[in-house]
């Protein structure tokens, strides 16, 4: 029976049979989920839609459910502006479709629900479309349980356009016609139901013993044969990895991936429809080394998802960081053996520490695992911490605790609670049990609390021997110290000679140090992978780093130097421990010798960072031509490998400023050559055609027309033209694209309004851009709202990211200050993004700064 919302609000005052306020909140409250997890069981799901090009999309759903108590109205969710649009004899309310009481009983129940589909979540395309539901979308596309822990059999059928195929979590089962029907999966969250449909081509090859199909929309043939065997074998070797590690079959019926062109994510775990972004598969003949590790890491970790994450899920996304650490966690360890010319301990630290500190080192730093009311806010917890340092704190778990003890302990998790659903405190009661440490209590100050644990470490000695102390800082009194494992080293002449492997527990820590250290140069207490947090150098080694870090000959080592000598710039530009011309200087003697391929990529980064972040204008001038002069004679050596040259090619992109290198580069993109033997691709002449045509404006419009001219795959034309508006040289038509940016439909796909972003704000046009900053912080709130997990605070990078004046600061601290009830999450991303524009801001307030050390543009 239909009932009106004012009676149902009456009903709440006065019975218990229907839902409270707090649990008809919009989203899905904790107490609604709780409820609903406690009273509902064996959910299934008949799913039809009928799919266009375009307009609407009809549907229908018949939700089959087990309830325990018919005493209460059973609430599903459907936050979508089509919900109105619903012909049931069911009532709509704040995002909800409410079943009476009246139509329940305990037992079996069941509801068929017309409606038409939301399109806020189905990235639709002129050819193509695709959901992403994760954390809570699922309920803007279809009336469900969108909750995680109310895992479901879903059957789905899709009526499609023609010349359309599909792809989804179930096998197809039949066709006919357009129409194709998909088996029944397993029970799976709502957050990883996913189908796409489009005009793709498809390839299938056999691996592991099953047949796996790729969907694809790459138009140049070369690229794609280039890259397919690849693709396909690191899916077969983390398949067969992950069985071997867990001593469970790959645990789904079926394995199929689509490969997707500007792709929100890098990837994203469906059970038996892996969605992957297509830059990050099909990689150009110019891909570096690093980016090849990053596809074969990209696809282990979508791999490890169908174990952790989706046959185990976590109850509630609270633990969101769950199922990400893992899936992290076994990434590193299913690469190793593919790549045997890397080291894969200076790869974990190069892919996640610089990250993790990026975030962790903010104003807006947070705990690894977070407490959450509303699912509708889950998409504002993931972050860096949970992608980067959670995996840092895992390796150190494992170190505690033993390789052997822990696949253990995760085979047992694994098997307790297939296809259901945990949280960590399970996983640290089966560890916890055989182990002589307190994990609880590691686990509450590594992933409960927030920020990194600081330290600071002096050499000392009295009559009989020398000796390092280390020292630990409370933040708080009430704070608790942070136990970990350190590699300490201590070396002079740029070798190690002496180390040792220490745990730090509480605020002080001893080291001796034996007669062979001698007279060392400096000493670093995190000199691998495994330690965590900011590491005060002393004077003494700080000033040796500057001059000499790059004759370390450990290539680990002096990872781990420049990584911590980096944290020492960033965390003291207020106070100028290190001066941004010092470290230019001595980011210029690392780009000339450094040969570790992820060393140099880490180099590459903060050389970026540095130059366009932290000098002033003037300092940029002064140090460009040795910049491009060094970059250049590197490129052009012949001897060095091909992978070498095009990360540094790349960088010079990035950094050019010299008339000398801009009108060289212009050169290279006019007669569309190759760069010293380094062939382009057409993602490479799209790149350099965004950069020019911010550096010679009178030529931009010629420029960019010719490009979108040159341009053969649709996809990458169509992105192109998006982006254009942006590198305008007539601020009156970049005031205008800004404008678009306002509406939602304008925003998408996310990938392209980013690169748009970006170039709206390169530094080069800092001071035209900075009248954008506040309407697109204004917009933030929306942009949570509407985009995906990972948008809003990209959305902030690129807003702020090219901006380092005292002016841009302002706008930023004004905005928090005028909104002291606002979003505490939306105001941490906030402060992540714009960590280095606010150090600056204070640097610039101290006279002492104001000199040859660092003048910042104001």
């Amino acid at each position: 029976m239909k009932c009106s919302i004012v009676f149902l609000l009456f009903l709440m005052l006065v019975g218990p049979h229907v839902m409270s306020a707090q649990e008809l909140e919009r989203g899905v409250s904790l107490a609604l989920a709780t409820h609903r997890a406690e009273t509902i069981s064996n959910v299934e799901y008949d799913l039809k839609f009928t799919l266009g090009r375009s307009g609407p999309i009809p549907a229908s759903v018949t939700v089959r459910f087990d309830l325990s108590d018919a005493s209460r109205s059973v609430v599903l969710d459907f936050n979508s502006p089509n919900a109105t649009d619903i012909r049931s004899e069911l009532t709509i309310d704040n995002g909800h479709v409410i079943m009476p009481v009246e139509t329940l009983a305990v037992g079996r129940n069941e509801v068929t629900i017309p409606f038409v589909a939301g399109d806020q979540s189905l990235n639709r395309n002129d050819d193509f479309l695709y959901t992403l539901l994760v954390p809570d979308r699922a309920s803007t596309v279809f009336p469900c349980f969108d909750q995680p822990d109310l895992k479901a059999k879903f059957k789905l059928e899709l009526e499609l356009p023609d010349g359309w195929t599909a792809c989804a979590n179930g096998a197809i089962e039949s066709q006919t016609g357009n129409t194709i029907s998909f088996r029944q999966t397993k029970p799976i969250s709502t957050y990883l139901f996913a189908f796409a449909a489009g005009e793709f081509q498809s390839v299938t090859r056999t691996i592991s013993g099953r047949p796996v199909t790729m969907y694809h929309r790459e138009s140049d043939q070369e690229k794609f044969e280039r890259n397919v065997d690849a693709i396909f074998t690191m899916h077969e070797i983390a398949l067969d990895w992950m069985e071997d590690y867990t001593q469970i079959e790959y645990p789904f019926e079926k394995f199929d991936f689509v490969v997707i062109p500007s792709f929100q994510y890098g990837g994203m775990e469906h059970i038996g429809s892996i969605f992957y972004n297509a830059d990050q598969m099909f990689l150009d003949e110019t891909a570096t080394k690093k980016q090849k590790l990053r596809r074969a890491s990209l696809i282990a970790h979508e791999t490890a998802h169908m174990w952790f994450g989706n046959l185990v899920t976590m109850k509630w996304f609270d633990d969101v960081w769950l199922k990400e650490v893992f899936a992290n966690f076994m990434a590193a360890k299913i690469v190793h053996p593919s790549f045997t010319d890397i080291n894969h301990d200076l790869g974990f630290m190069i892919r996640h520490h610089p990250s993790a500190y990026s975030e962790d080192r903010t104003g807006g730093t947070y705990p690894i695992q977070q407490k959450l009311g509303n699912l509708r806010n889950a998409g504002t917890l993931y972050g860096r911490i949970i992608y980067e340092k959670a995996p840092i704190v895992m390796r150190q778990l494992e170190a505690m605790i033993g390789q052997k003890e822990m696949r253990n302990g995760l085979r047992e998790y694994l098997n307790k609670f297939r296809y259901d659903n945990a949280v960590w405190d399970d996983l640290i009661e089966i560890l916890d049990r055989d182990s002589e440490l307190d994990l609880k209590q590691w686990s509450d100050s590594w992933v409960k609390e927030s920020g990194t644990p600081e330290l600071a470490s002096e050499a000392g000695e009295d009559a009989n021997r020398r000796f390092l102390t280390i020292r630990q800082t409370k933040k708080t009194p009430q704070d608790g110290f942070w136990a970990q494992q350190v590699d300490v080293k201590v070396l002079k002449d740029g070798e190690v000679v002496f180390e040792t492997r220490a745990m730090i527990e509480g605020e002080s820590t001893e080291i001796s140090l034996p007669e062979s250290a001698g007279d060392y140069d400096f000493f670093l207490v995190n000199g691998s992978e495994l330690g965590y947090g900011y590491f005060r150098l002393d004077a003494k080694s700080k000033s040796w780093l500057l001059q000499n870090i790059h004759t370390i000959s450990d290539e680990v080592t002096r990872g781990a130097a420049w990584i911590t000598l980096y944290e020492s710039l960033i965390r003291g530009i207020e106070t100028q421990e290190i001066s941004p011309v010092e470290y230019m200087t001595a980011l210029l003697s690392g780009i000339k010798n450094e040969s570790e391929p992820l060393n140099r990529q880490n180099i590459l980064s903060q050389t970026q960072t540095v130059f366009w972040k932290l000098l002033s204008s003037e300092q940029r001038v002064q140090f460009a031509p040795s910049l491009e002069s060094a970059l250049w004679t590197l490129i052009d050596n012949e001897d060095a490998e091909k992978d070498a040259r095009s990360a540094w090619y790349k960088s010079l992109v990035g950094v050019a400023t010299t008339g000398h290198t801009v009108d060289r580069l212009y050169d290279i993109w006019k007669n569309e050559s190759d760069v010293a033997g380094i062939p382009l691709s057409e993602s490479d002449y799209m790149t350099l055609a965004y950069e020019l045509a911010i550096r010679m404006p009178q030529k931009s419009d010629e420029i960019l027309a010719t490009q979108l001219e040159r341009l053969e795959n649709e996809d990458r034309k169509k992105r192109f033209a998006f982006v254009m508006p942006a590198l305008s040289p007539d601020v009156a038509k970049r005031d205008a694209f800004f404008e678009t940016l306002k509406d939602v439909a304008n925003r998408r796909p996310e990938r392209w309004a980013l690169e748009a972003l970006d170039y709206l704000h390169h530094p080069l046009r800092a001071a035209e851009s900075e009248k954008y900053i506040l309407p697109s912080l204004e917009l933030l709130e929306e942009i949570q709202t509407t985009g995906d997990i990972f948008f809003p605070k990209r959305w902030l990078v690129s807003t702020l990211g090219g901006h380092q004046s005292k002016s841009s600061a302002a706008i930023v601290q004004k905005f928090l200050a005028d909104r002291p009830d606002y979003s505490v999450r939306l105001k941490r991303k906030i402060l992540q993004a714009a960590d280095l524009l606010l150090r600056l801001r204070q640097s610039q307030k101290n006279p002492a700064n104001r000199n040859a050390r660092g003048v910042f543009d104001g």
